[in-house]
């Protein structure tokens, strides 16, 4: 044989591998399994079913099982990988291939009992066909992010939850009542602060404000507990201080009206007891809002801003009280939010229209003048009478450009009638003025510019202004009065009778008219059942008012007999049904051309 022949015989007929290659591999592989036995991370190599093929000492003392045993056992089983469905998609993709790595934290039982926070990461191994699952103890690091978390979501003077928890906690109450089977489907919420609360804080302050505060939270806690124990096994009360002295408390799985109404009517006893708190005896009281409702369609800011509007209403209503939502009262005041938002507008849009009301002689029964109404024909909500918007505009100022609007037509509108009708005593024109025109405007200046430019006589003009508004008044307003009666123009108190009746004060106001509120007028409608005591203050009114040269014009006539009496008591105009409804300019002309005279 050649040494050609011997050298291929030795190669066994085959490609000559490089010198050392087997070696290489085979102490690569013995240094692989030796660091992966030696690892103090727990890990196990898994086939693509999810079966261990090999598990390293830490791994075995983690389970509590010897390594060589868990051969063949279900990976996912081990590590609770299928207890959450979105954990167990993302494992399985990873053991399909299609996705490269899975990393979940989960809570495991040691052998010992304790439990253990760990971090599983699952990923292909390189270049073989299983997987490597190896297992981290983060049982430190998720301890510290409790902590701090817990020091995160809770209040630091009560020890409640904080707003950012219980908004986390709503969110999760409202999601789970609205899929969960087991439960009611309900929610239920109990929105609170404290009456006064402010004054504690100013006159004790605030290391008293606050020892308060945790006082009423524990008061809170056990008002909790106790509708907790009486409330149904999978229910749930929450408690938290959302801010100052706001507190909360979230009913899951509330079980009607009643429930939360029990629950609200327990937090007011309770805060009605005295509270001691380190010498100091103090009383609080608390106003609730409370809503109850199907967690389905309902989102955590709907829910709180019902709640936060009923707290308002139990306000209004007085405080120290609890107060249900009424979807009924919570869509006025949405009308009402409506109107106020789009009120200035309207005016430049054209939307309001005035009609006239007649002031009727009661001696002759002809028609001296008329009061301009102001009528809101909104395009949603139909024509509105001044009680729906007027209030509004004067809450959000509205309606100084309103008032200067009807204050503008109307006078033009009396111009034009005495134009129409040169002969006869021409019709004076009221027009009701709001004090916030007074103070927010130049009221005088705008009267003396519009009369100009109508030119209407200041005479037939006459300016009501409420009882309320014009009693008491001093400084601007007062020299606005003396200012437009010095011009010519009458001045008339609205709803004489109602507000302060400071009569030593009138004699000193630029008034020429009283008129008597309608509720005056209401005990004169019946001839065989009158009502004495009103029929002897509308005469002590009309005698004072005529001593202090006044006119007096009476609200409300509805009937003849009412006319007539109040013609015999002396009462100078009327003004009511009994003559007319408000209306359209067009009718009041008709009146004119018929002579003024209105049917009684």
């Amino acid at each position: 044989m050649t040494e050609r022949d011997g050298r291929t015989k030795a190669s066994g007929g085959g490609r000559r591998r490089p010198l050392g290659r087997c070696d290489d591999n085979a102490a690569g592989l013995a240094d692989y399994r030796a660091a992966f036995q030696a690892a103090r991370m727990p890990m196990a190599v898994l086939n693509r079913d999810g079966l261990v093929l090999a598990a390293n000492p830490a791994f075995g003392e983690l389970v509590g099982t010897d390594p060589d045993d868990l051969v063949a056992a279900t990976a996912a089983d081990l590590t609770d990988l299928g207890a959450d469905p979105r954990v167990w998609t993302a494992y399985r993709e990873v053991l399909c291939g299609r996705s490269d790595r899975l990393r979940c934290t989960r809570r495991l039982k040691h052998p010992d009992g304790h439990s253990v926070w760990v971090e599983v990461t699952v990923e292909p191994q390189m270049g073989e066909d299983g997987v490597l699952l190896s297992v981290d103890d983060i049982s430190d690091r998720h301890d510290l992010l409790a902590r701090l978390r817990h020091l995160q979501m809770h209040d630091p003077v009560t020890r409640l939850p904080n707003r950012a928890l219980f908004f986390e906690r709503l969110s999760g109450a409202l999601e789970t009542a609205a899929f969960e089977p087991a439960g009611t489907g309900r929610i239920g919420l109990c929105y609170l602060d404290l009456d006064g609360f402010k004054a504690v804080n100013d006159t004790l302050g605030h290391r008293v404000g606050d020892r308060l505060l945790s006082a009423v939270a524990q008061r809170l806690l056990r008002c909790a507990e106790t509708a907790g124990d009486r409330g149904p096994a999978h229910g749930g009360h929450l408690v938290a201080r959302l801010g100052g002295d706001e507190f909360a408390i979230l009913v899951e799985d509330s079980t009607g009206t009643d429930q939360l109404a029990e629950l609200a009517q327990c937090v007011l006893d309770a805060l009605q007891r005295p509270f001691d708190l380190a010498g100091q005896r103090l009383s609080v009281s608390a106003s609730i809002g409370v809503v109850e409702r199907t967690a389905s369609g309902t989102t955590a800011t709907g829910l709180m801003q019902a709640a936060d509007t009923t707290l308002f209403w139990a306000k209004e209503d007085g405080k120290a009280r609890w107060t249900l939502f009424d979807p009924e009262r919570n869509a006025h005041r949405m009308t009402r939010q409506a109107l106020s938002s789009t009120l200035r507008p309207a005016v430049d849009r054209g939307e309001f229209t005035l009609e006239y009301q007649p002031l009727v002689g009661l001696g002759d029964g002809r028609a001296q003048g008329v009061e301009a109404l102001v009528r809101w024909r909104h395009p949603q909500f139909g024509t509105l009478s001044p009680n729906r918007f007027i209030a509004l505009a004067e809450e959000n100022g509205a309606i100084v450009e309103l008032g200067r609007w009807v204050l503008e037509r109307a006078c033009h509108q009396a111009r034009a009638w005495q134009l129409a009708h040169p002969g006869g005593q021409p019709l004076f024109v009221s027009v009701n003025v709001a004090v916030r025109q007074v103070w927010d405007s130049d009221l005088v200046a705008d009267v003396a510019g519009i009369l100009a430019e109508t030119g209407l006589p200041p005479r037939l003009l006459q300016l009501e202004l409420t009882e309320s508004a014009v009693m008491g008044s001093a400084g601007r307003p007062l020299q606005a009065l003396q200012a437009l009666s010095d011009m010519g123009v009458r001045i008339a108190i609205d709803d004489f009778g109602t507000g302060y009746s400071n009569l030593a004060y009138l004699s000193r106001l630029p008034v020429s008219v009283l008129k008597l509120d309608g509720s005056f007028v209401h005990g004169f409608r019946s001839q065989e059942h009158p009502n004495p005591a009103d029929e002897m203050i509308v005469e002590a009114l009309v005698a004072l008012a005529h001593r202090l040269g006044l006119t007096v014009t009476a609200e409300c006539v509805e009937s003849a007999e009412q006319a007539e009496r109040l013609r015999r008591i002396g009462c100078d105009t009327g003004q009511g049904w009994l003559y007319s409804r408000p209306v359209a300019p067009d009718r009041v002309a008709a009146l004119l051309d018929a002579g003024r005279r209105t049917d009684c």
